[in-house]
Order: structure tokens, then sequence, then C-alpha cells
């Protein structure tokens, strides 16, 4: 009887997390938000039956921050304006924020996304990502993802595969992984839930991490800043330091012109006489 009992609270507690997690769901968040509604899963529903059209299925996947099959009894987000909506009206960070050193990758958890930044500072492309769990029972211990400042340092094409994971196998796909720190990498996944389901690594849509891999990264110019905060957006004061900083370029540029004129013309003078 006593056995009877322990299972059925290891039953009641398994569900009661496996709720936790479904109610984890990124999307779920904008439920009591003015211009969203919930759509509940039904069985036999499936991105492509609700959102025949291409691009508001990605703008919803995008918004809910998965990429994964529909599961009846989960709920997802829709926008009410779904079909005037681009993607960079949902997007999480500024158009333009100042220019860096290089290209920059930011990746905030708190919002389950990455935004990709040129060297002027303007998003060039965002998308949905997965970090690592509290909790991995494989390795039994915390596996959350990194915070911090760092350099992509190698990159795999469509054929990378961990090297440690499946432990004790390894051989899990990481196609166009982009190594940041050690082991942990940016790649493409199938498996980006809504919420952190990783051993660490950032997951990325394939399509995303494909992008990523072929436009955008490049080894040692790209900074990958995870959780430092979503950067602030380009203000009237840093326009007026941009354009005075290009009149100051300008005005150098005259000055070195004039120079080397009249460099030239002293020249010209003396091959006369």
């Amino acid at each position: 009887m006593k056995r009877l009992t322990l299972l059925l609270l290891q039953v009641i507690l398994l569900s009661l997390l496996f709720h936790q997690t479904v109610m984890a769901k990124y999307g779920e968040r904008f439920c009591d938000q003015a211009g969203y509604s919930c759509v509940k899963i039904k069985k036999g529903d499936s991105w492509q039956k609700l959102f025949p059209d291409k691009n508001q299925r990605n703008i919803v996947k995008k918004l809910n921050r998965m990429n994964t099959r529909l599961r009846a009894g989960n709920s997802i987000a829709v926008p009410e304006n779904l079909e005037n909506l681009s993607l960079t009206d949902i997007s999480p960070f500024e158009q333009r924020i100042r220019p860096g050193e290089g290209t920059r990758l930011i990746v905030e958890q708190s919002e389950l996304a990455w935004g990709a930044y040129d060297a002027d500072g303007k998003l060039q492309n965002w998308g949905p990502m997965s970090g690592g769990k509290e909790y991995c029972k494989d390795v039994k211990s915390a596996c959350t993802t990194i915070p911090g400042n760092f350099r992509v340092y190698r990159k795999g094409g469509a054929d990378c595969k961990s090297k440690k994971f499946p432990i004790g196998k390894g051989g899990a796909k990481m196609p166009y992984c982009m190594f940041y720190k050690g082991g942990y990498a940016l790649h493409g996944s199938s498996k980006v839930p809504g919420y952190n389901a990783s051993h660490g690594c950032v997951r990325l849509p394939v399509d995303d991490a494909r992008w990523l891999y072929n436009n955008f990264v490049t080894i040692g110019g790209t900074s990958v800043i995870i959780d430092q905060g979503l950067p602030g957006p380009w203000t009237e004061a840093d326009e007026k330091r941009r354009v005075a900083e290009e009149q100051r370029k300008q005005k150098e540029e005259r000055k070195r012109l004039k120079r080397e004129q009249r460099r030239a013309e002293g020249k010209s003078f003396f091959s006369w006489h």
C-alpha cells in the first residue's frame, strides 16, 4: 500500500512538473495582453493547417519562440492583426543601436531571442532561441547557458555534431554550429520549444542558424553577447555625434586632398624649371 501511495505521488509530481513546463512556454505571456488572442491546440492541428500563409506562419512561430510541432492541449499566442504585421513589428530588439566593433549577436534568454547587428548598429535579422535547462538529468547537474561576452572562434557546417551528447556516444546533430566558448555553440535544431531545453548551447531554428552561418557570423569578428540586457535604441544624440564625426572625417579628407594637390603642383613647377 505504501509503495502504491509513493508511486501515485511520483506520478502527480511528474504531472505537475510537466504542466509547469507547458505553462512556461514563452507565447502564453501574451494571452492577457491587448492585441493578442491565445489559440488552444486541438488534435490534428498543425502549423500548416492553422496558418496556410507562409509569412503569417513564420510570424506566429517567432512570436511564440518555437519551431516544434503543435500538441493538443497547448496554447499559442496569435496577434489579432496578423495579416498586417511583419517580423519587424514583433521584434524585441531595437532596429538600430550604437555602432560596435564588428558584428554583434545579442542573445537574451529573458526574451528567448537573438538579434544580429552589423558594425553600424543596424538590426539585420532576429529569431527565437532556446538555452540551457536548470537541471539536466543525464549529467546530473545544472546545464544553463553561460552569460557574458564572447567571440565566435570556430564554425562547422550542416554536418556538425556533438562529441559529448548523447552521453557516452556523441553524435547529436548541431547543424551550422558556431562555437564561442569551449564546447558551447549556437547551432540549428528542430527542437526550439518556447522555453530553455538544451544542455547549455544556444539552439536556433535550422534556417536561422544557416542564415547566420552563411551571411553574418565571422570567426574572430562576431561578438556573442549573452544576457547583458537588451541594447538601448539609437537616439537623437547618437545621430548628432554620428553627423559630427562624419563631418570631421570629410574635413580631414579635404585637407589631405589639398596637401596632395599642393605637392603635385610643386613637383610640376620644378619639372618645368
